[in-house]
């Protein structure tokens, strides 16, 4: 009976946390700019690429306007990793973490509930900023496109958003710095993944197809050389994991306010 009430009282515990993490999520006003930003990036992106494919004089016929889900959420996606790794920087670069830590002593659950929260929205918000691009590009181009295959698209979209946030939300936790995790994100996912195969060196190549940017540009646009599918997964899943549990060892052994 111990065992069972000890188990209850830490589901409550971590569903109270959720509920307050949402609601700080969704009360900052940085939150509703990076999904403005988000938006307009994707949706813009793929109503342009439609009216530019309707204004063709021989355009294209038959191509599934799924496309612009995966192409838009290439560039898109930093957007919601920039929210997902402020709902944890803000708080340190407010002094909040020592409060959040009171309302919620118990570290591992705030961990939980702040990655639940952030990278939960961030995919979900992916997801369906990517459908509502394929709906603009598919009126915008119509009847040039179809509708079929979004259930191959789809997933690989979820995936990547879910393992790129997750990614950006453990290094803030390690690095607790908006300005540094951004920067090192923006480099691992976009700069070096594109950089470093130019310099011709096969090392420089092995290199840009470990880095998760790498990954997260094969399911979504696969031209990336030297990778696969499950090498992109497995590689997305790696940084994500690795950095999650170096933030999480950051959270539970330092000072908060440090």
């Amino acid at each position: 009976m111990t065992a069972v009430a000890q188990d209850v009282h830490l589901g409550r515990v971590f569903a109270r946390a959720c509920a307050a993490e949402w609601t700080r999520l969704w009360t900052v006003r940085a939150t509703w700019w990076f999904l403005a930003a988000a938006a307009v990036t994707m949706v813009g992106i793929a109503t342009i690429a439609g009216l530019e494919a309707a204004a063709n004089p021989v355009p294209p016929q038959g191509g599934s306007a799924w496309a612009a889900a995966a192409v838009t959420g290439l560039p898109g996606q930093f957007a919601l990793l920039a929210l997902a790794l402020t709902a944890v920087t803000s708080d340190y670069a407010t002094g909040g973490i020592v409060p959040s830590l009171q309302w919620t002593p118990r570290r591992a659950v705030l961990f939980l509930s702040r990655a639940a929260v952030a990278v939960g929205t961030a995919t979900v918000l992916g997801v369906l900023l990517a459908t509502a691009a394929t709906l603009a590009s598919f009126v915008t181009a119509r009847p040039l496109l179809t509708l079929a295959g979004g259930g191959d698209v789809l997933p690989d979209v979820a995936f990547v958003f879910a393992a790129g946030s997750a990614f950006a939300l453990g290094l803030a936790f390690v690095l607790r710095n908006t300005a540094g995790t951004l920067v090192t994100v923006f480099l691992l996912m976009l700069v070096l993944p594109l950089m470093l195969p130019n310099f011709g060196y096969p090392w420089t190549s092995a290199l840009a197809e470990a880095l998760p940017g790498s990954g997260a540009a094969y399911l979504l646009i696969g031209e990336v050389p030297g990778m696969t599918r499950t090498s992109s997964v497995v590689t997305m899943l790696c940084w994500a994991a690795g950095a999650l549990l170096l933030g999480w060892l950051r959270l539970s052994r330092d000072d908060a306010n440090r």
